[in-house]
């Protein structure tokens, strides 16, 4: 690998003063960048190739010369691993290269087609309008993200996994500090215990039990456990990659979903009245626009190759920044506007590859029920504090709001 200065290096993830949560990486960040391909510094010490342009992202992330293995030498990490166990690595096959990540995500991929969202989409729809009833029915302001965006997803994600819904401080803390690029290593490794831990005995409980029950673990065990095919660590790591995820990303989208769209009256308007393919369209331009995994996709290159007219040498560390390339001009004409007429299908919000979101027609369904309908239930819903006093979870993987007070 090659050896590098970086004292000399703009710092990534970028802290640029005035950024508000709409803009990824600010003006004054992006002229720092020698190029679409760059080097940027980590706060871990070491350096990565920043991609930032749609196409190198997507030939980046197609190609079979990068590895998703963060445990490999020299890995770029924004925050340093704490020593795990190998059984703790197992089961996290988006971490996984090859055959390996194949074989693990081939077992939930039939779960995940979008036939098969379409089935649970009544459900959606009543956490949906449960989580609506008990909004309305208390005080206002409100917080949104407690009393909406955070409880859709993880309502349903539990129901989906076989979860107990009534766990849900326990997990969402834990998820929020594996999350946090700015925990340490001790704290890391306490919450992915902690976590593996409780889905390791809810696990254990379905494979000894007459009926492991029909939800996706239940389905796991009986199919692919019992048949040998797929171990209880790996089970366990699986399920704490599915839970995270599914919550997470999604109850992000919805709060920043929120705040721009109360921002643009008129498309607020529009979610009240519009058939599914025109919210369709305006959730994928909300996807793009937002791109709340704004820290990047890792990778490390395993041989030499060109990409974006740099060479990148076997063993250097290579970043996709998923937020710039979804702004990118020659893809999406002006990008850094919000149109809600836009054909943004093209974007890459849940990555691009082998490697994509597996959930990504589940976020889907969730973000068109939970939006339209929220326009349509509360047509009047408004911020209740100055958009620029809104906290914002700047040291997450998963970008977002931490409180969003509306009333109506």
């Amino acid at each position: 690998m090659t050896d590098v200065r970086t004292d000399r290096l703009p710092l990534f993830p970028f802290r640029s003063p005035g950024d508000d949560p709409f803009t990824p990486v600010t003006a004054a960040d992006r002229r720092h960048l020698d190029g679409p391909v760059t080097r940027v510094r980590l706060p871990t010490g070491g350096w990565t190739w920043l991609v930032t342009r749609h196409a190198d992202v997507r030939e980046m992330l197609r190609s079979d010369a990068f590895s998703a293995d963060m445990y490999r030498p020299g890995f770029p990490l924004l925050r340093r691993l704490p020593p795990q166990s190998p059984e703790a690595r197992r089961g996290g096959f988006i971490r996984m290269d090859g055959d390996e990540h194949v074989r693990l995500r081939k077992m939930l991929t039939a779960e995940f087609m979008v036939k098969n969202i379409r089935r649970i989409e009544p459900l959606i729809t009543t956490v949906v309008d449960d989580a609506l009833d008990t909004l309305t029915a208390g005080d206002r302001p409100a917080d949104l993200i407690a009393g909406f965006a955070l409880p859709v997803p993880s309502l349903v994600i539990c129901h989906l996994l076989g979860v107990p819904y009534a766990d849900h401080a326990y997990f969402q803390q834990r998820s929020t500090v594996l999350l946090d690029q700015s925990a340490g290593p001790a704290a890391v490794r306490d919450a992915m215990t902690g976590l593996r831990s409780y889905l390791g005995h809810l696990i254990e409980a379905k494979r000894t039990s007459g009926d492991p029950g029909d939800d996706l673990l239940g389905r796991l065990v009986s199919d692919r456990v019992r048949t040998g095919e797929l171990e209880i660590g790996e089970l366990i790591g699986m399920a704490v990659l599915l839970l995270i995820a599914g919550h997470e990303t999604t109850a992000n989208m919805i709060g920043l979903s929120v705040l721009l769209l109360l921002q643009r009256p008129d498309v607020w308007q529009r979610l009240r009245t519009a058939d599914d393919d025109t919210v369709n369209g305006i959730v994928e331009e909300l996807l793009r626009y937002l791109t709340i995994v704004r820290t990047g996709l890792p990778r490390q290159a395993v041989r030499d190759i060109d990409l974006g007219g740099r060479r990148i040498r076997a063993g250097e560390p290579v970043t996709a920044l998923l937020s710039l390339a979804n702004r990118d001009d020659t893809t999406f004409p002006d990008g850094d506007t919000f149109d809600p007429y836009r054909a943004a299908r093209q974007h890459m919000a849940f990555g691009f590859g082998v490697h994509q979101c597996i959930g990504q027609p589940l976020a889907r369904a969730e973000l068109r029920v939970a939006l339209a309908r929220l326009a349509r239930r509360l047509p009047t819903l408004r911020l209740a504090t100055d958009p620029a006093a809104l906290p914002t979870r700047d040291n997450s993987i998963v970008y977002g709001l931490a409180e969003l007070p509306v009333t109506w």
